[in-house]
């Protein structure tokens, strides 16, 4: 029976290496075991009803400069999706911005172009092109499916234990061993890393947008440097979700010119700081 469980342990495994999709803007292929026919439907709900539950902020002059960002930022992916060979990439998106009433500084995407700024975060901003450097990196976020991704990982982390639990058999002690020390293995040689590498990618990603859309993508090097100014101390960046503000920062500043390249090819020559 043991034998036989293992052989469906592996056989998930092998369909989850098989299930993959290519992401648009690095050409790689990545985890795809929910599918997003799935996943979109879900994440519409949820957003609806983190809306119903929150205090939205309608008709000020910052909800309309979200707006108005979103829909720049959405009509550049829509030009660099359809440029690249990806015409309709965009169909089952349904583009939301939302400014809600909440201190803390941070802002953030779900699947299906749900997107949500808090107030907190919108001194830090400054101004629509700092909006707009938050506003690239949460729609890439959306457009590199990275949630997709991420409840992949999460699924075979999951199997990834059964199966560990499967081999030691009937052993509880070196259950609980293997059970500690895959948790932490995973978490910090895995899943960290794996989040980290979402966070870059948006970074990059959302640059190109940005751009595209009119604003300088330096813009963004200068956001960064005033959130590390907030304060509070962060963990190392080995043992954390993103990456440290330093190496944003490194990398926004060497990125910048790529994303005013690829903006000039659609025509874009004067970017709004």
């Amino acid at each position: 029976m043991r034998f036989k469980k293992t052989l469906s342990i592996i056989a998930m495994l092998v369909f989850a290496i098989a299930c993959t999709t290519t992401n648009p803007f690095t050409g790689k292929q990545t985890l795809a075991l929910v599918p997003n026919s799935q996943i979109l439907p879900m994440a519409f709900q949820q957003y609806n009803q983190f809306l119903s539950e929150n205090k939205v902020v309608r008709g000020t002059s910052d909800a309309r400069m979200i707006q108005n960002v979103g829909q720049k930022i959405a009509a550049a992916s829509e030009r660099y999706l359809t440029a690249n060979g990806y015409p309709g990439y965009l169909n089952d998106y349904r583009w939301e911005y939302n400014l809600i009433e909440d201190p803390a500084v941070n802002a953030w995407a779900m699947p299906g172009g749900k997107i949500v700024f808090y107030t907190g975060i919108m001194p830090v901003t400054q101004n629509e092109a700092g909006v707009a450097a938050v506003m690239g990196h949460e729609v890439a976020h959306a457009l590199a499916n990275h949630g997709q991704q991420r409840m992949s990982a999460a699924q075979l982390q999951s199997l990834g234990a059964v199966a560990g639990n499967l081999a030691l058999g009937n052993d509880p002690k070196n259950q609980q061993i293997f059970n500690t020390a895959y948790g932490i293995g995973t978490q910090v040689g895995v899943l960290l890393p794996f989040s980290r590498k979402h966070e870059t990618e948006a970074d990059r990603i959302g640059l190109t947008l940005m751009a595209i859309a009119g604003y300088d993508p330096i813009v963004a090097a200068n956001l960064w440097q005033r959130m590390k100014q907030q304060g509070g101390g962060s963990p190392p960046e080995f043992l954390s979700t993103h990456p440290s503000s330093d190496t944003r920062i490194r990398n926004i500043q060497a990125w910048a010119p790529e994303a005013k390249a690829e903006a000039r090819k659609f025509g874009v020559t004067n970017f709004k700081k």
